[in-house]
């Protein structure tokens, strides 16, 4: 069943907003590394690579099911922060942000009644979950060390321990 033009328009902004999530922790990235935090660094490069992930997969999906993909513009996300709790915060105000617009498209899905695009977004709605819990952990921890060296210290060599971003993830 092929999907309905206004469906893979939807899908396509959402390859956007994955894309723009990628790009903003690429830079989150390049931001930790200028503060010598290479732990957090890796962490943000790691979420990077997952939306990526995730970007192609709907992009996948879209040309699987006869749609057409086109790419739209993403913002240059801000490049500079007060600390790393400063960063994390925004890190969960676009994972909720992310949330409303997969809740979104998986209600157009229902309206839609396209079942392959439900199916699809239950997994981006149980990530999302996933997503919300691990960077809430991080703001709780980051609140509890406050401003202390060497607690950063070693929070950061913790962070550095994350595992890259597999295809599995995305596919």
């Amino acid at each position: 069943m092929a999907i309905k033009p206004a469906l893979a328009e939807a899908i396509n902004d959402q390859i956007r907003a994955e894309f723009q999530s990628a790009y903003l922790y690429l830079q989150m990235s390049a931001w930790f590394t200028e503060q010598n935090l290479p732990g957090f660094a890796h962490w943000m490069r790691t979420q990077w690579q997952e939306e990526t992930l995730h970007a192609m997969k709907l992009y996948d999906f879209v040309h699987q099911r006869g749609g057409a993909i086109v790419l739209g513009g993403i913002d240059a996300p801000v490049g500079s922060y007060a600390n790393p709790l400063s960063v994390f915060e925004k890190v969960r105000e676009h994972e909720l942000m992310i949330t409303d617009r997969i809740n979104a498209l998986y209600e157009r899905a229902l309206t839609e009644k396209d079942l392959p695009l439900q199916i699809v977004l239950q997994w981006f709605i149980n990530e999302q979950v996933e997503e919300e819990s691990q960077v809430m952990e991080i703001i709780d921890r980051l609140k509890l060390i406050g401003s202390d060296g060497p607690s950063i210290y070693l929070f950061d060599r913790q962070l550095a321990t994350r595992p890259a971003a597999t295809a599995g993830e995305g596919a």
